[in-house]
């Protein structure tokens, strides 16, 4: 399989997760089927891919790269393999963070339309959607622990 191949296969894995997460109603089977054949998944393949990196039994299709610097890193990301893992850990911390906020934000009782900007904030830039949901929540958060 090319890496283009696995690159577009893990990229619609990851926004069937998301779409599920937006837009299917948030039965506990929703969020398993989301966190373990969503996140689970992408996690897998990744684990697959950097020991085959690791070992030399994938090549990532680029010369050299390594983990050690910021020129080795950048020497990975240009191989499509690089990029390819580096795709994918994205994905999979995003969709995960994206449950995550999805979770907390049904226990503290904010509705699915106030969630949306935050999930696709995620979405498209994890750490922005993180901190502004992290921020947004903070009150609320608050106000429960006063009250139990």
């Amino acid at each position: 399989m090319s890496w283009n191949n696995l690159f577009l296969i893990a990229n619609y894995w990851a926004i069937a997760g998301w779409l599920l997460l937006a837009f299917a109603p948030r039965s506990p089977r929703t969020l398993s089927t989301i966190l373990y054949a969503g996140v689970s998944l992408l996690c897998l393949l990744y684990i697959v891919l950097i020991i085959g990196f690791l070992t030399g039994g994938i090549d990532p299709g680029g010369a050299g790269g390594s983990f050690t610097s910021l020129a080795g890193v950048m020497k990975l990301f240009a191989a499509p393999g690089g990029a390819t893992l580096g795709w994918v850990h994205y994905l999979a911390f995003d969709l995960f963070t994206g449950l995550w906020i999805a979770r907390d934000a049904d226990n503290k009782g904010f509705d699915r339309v106030v969630q949306f900007p935050f999930l696709f904030l995620t979405l498209m830039a994890g750490p922005v959607g993180l901190f502004l949901w992290l921020v947004v929540r903070e009150r609320r958060a608050r106000e429960q622990a006063r009250a139990a």
